[in-house]
């Protein structure tokens, strides 16, 4: 069962530990990337720095980062967090 709420710098701690590095900041937006270690393809992930991000933000974050399904995304970043 996940918490519920999560803030920007949970999410970047999270992403850290799954292998995205930040590469930019604009503003409150914080940019990160991920190079496939097999193939190189590189995917971006945009989070933004505030206290408390709304499901509909979380859903986007975990799509951009790849995510297959939601709730697992949610619950890999408790067991991270």
């Amino acid at each position: 069962m996940t918490r519920g709420t999560y803030s920007g710098e949970d999410i970047i701690k999270a992403l850290g530990k799954w292998r995205f590095r930040r590469v930019d900041q604009t503003g409150s937006h914080v940019k990160l990337e991920y190079v496939d270690p097999n193939t190189g393809e590189k995917r971006y992930v945009i989070v933004p720095l505030h206290d408390e991000l709304d499901t509909g933000t979380l859903r986007s974050i975990a799509e951009q980062a790849g995510a297959q399904d939601f709730q697992s995304f949610l619950d890999g970043i408790d067991d991270l967090v």
